[in-house]
């Protein structure tokens, strides 16, 4: 190599060698610091585009599975109330066959239908005032009602009970003025009740089976979220080893860097040096 006073070779590849090796060193603190891989875009521009639709899907996917919690409460307070119109219906028809019975008395048949009225009268309050977040729950249900069980907007979930519940308020509602004071209408209501059991069962039917997908989905959902935060990891956070080991690794390549340029700098001299 000639000894030249403009141009010091070995003094500018030691410059660069330390200016990358100061780069690295910093970018390994970063990362250690945040425990990041991608601070800023100009990390990794691809891996930052995938993680952010990824973390858009996993969020959409923890609201969604709040929604399947709320959904899930919503159907259950639904079921329990007719649980306990399953309940009173069985009373109701108990009484009915024992009103139908020819050995009750006038004043047999009257406490039975005292009760019966109020049994019956229980019912429309069921059918009416069941609330569930403040809403008559039966009104709402009186439509079909969307679920949004998934990130995506096709993935919904519709239920349509609304012409079943039709049936079983109309029924509630007569059963609220029926009668089984002589045995003829007690006769008569045991059929009744019958009918309106199996409308009841026919809405619990369908409670319990979108109850049932509700659960199944959240199981589904809960897998695919997990799954997607991992990849987001992948993609995002930081290997501390192997950044630690940068780190190291950078901090001696920039001592020596420097050590070889203050050599290299002095390297001038040795040209004053011939004209002495």
């Amino acid at each position: 190599m000639s000894l030249s006073i403009f141009t010091n070779a070995s003094s500018m590849a030691s410059t660069n060698a330390l200016n990358k090796s100061n780069n690295a060193l910093a970018t390994a603190m970063e990362r250690l610091g945040t425990g990041k891989r991608i601070n800023s875009a100009a990390d990794d521009a691809a891996g930052l585009q995938i993680a952010t639709r990824l973390q858009a899907q996993s969020n959409g996917m923890g609201v969604a599975q709040r929604n399947i919690s709320d959904a899930t409460a919503m159907l259950q307070t639904a079921e329990g109330a007719f649980d306990e119109v399953t309940n009173i219906m069985h009373r109701m028809k108990d009484l009915a066959t024992q009103a139908s019975n020819g050995t009750n008395t006038d004043k047999d048949l009257t406490s039975m239908q005292s009760e019966f009225k109020e049994l019956g009268t229980e019912l429309g309050n069921i059918m009416s005032n069941t609330s569930y977040s403040g809403d008559k729950l039966f009104t709402k249900l009186g439509t079909a009602v969307d679920f949004q069980i998934g990130a995506s907007s096709s993935e919904k979930m519709t239920l349509d009970i609304a012409t079943d519940l039709g049936k079983v308020t109309t029924t509630t509602t007569a059963l609220g003025t029926a009668s089984i004071a002589t045995g003829t209408d007690a006769s008569a209501m045991i059929d009744t009740l019958n009918g309106a059991l199996d409308e009841v069962s026919t809405v619990r039917s369908s409670l319990g089976a979108n109850i049932n997908r509700l659960g199944h989905t959240s199981n589904n959902l809960s897998n695919m979220k997990d799954n997607t935060d991992v990849a987001i990891g992948n993609i995002m956070d930081a290997d501390f080893a192997a950044e630690a080991s940068n780190m190291t690794r950078n901090q001696m390549l920039s001592q020596t860097s420097m050590s070889m340029l203050k050599q290299s700098n002095s390297m001038s001299g040795m040209v004053m040096s011939l004209l002495g």
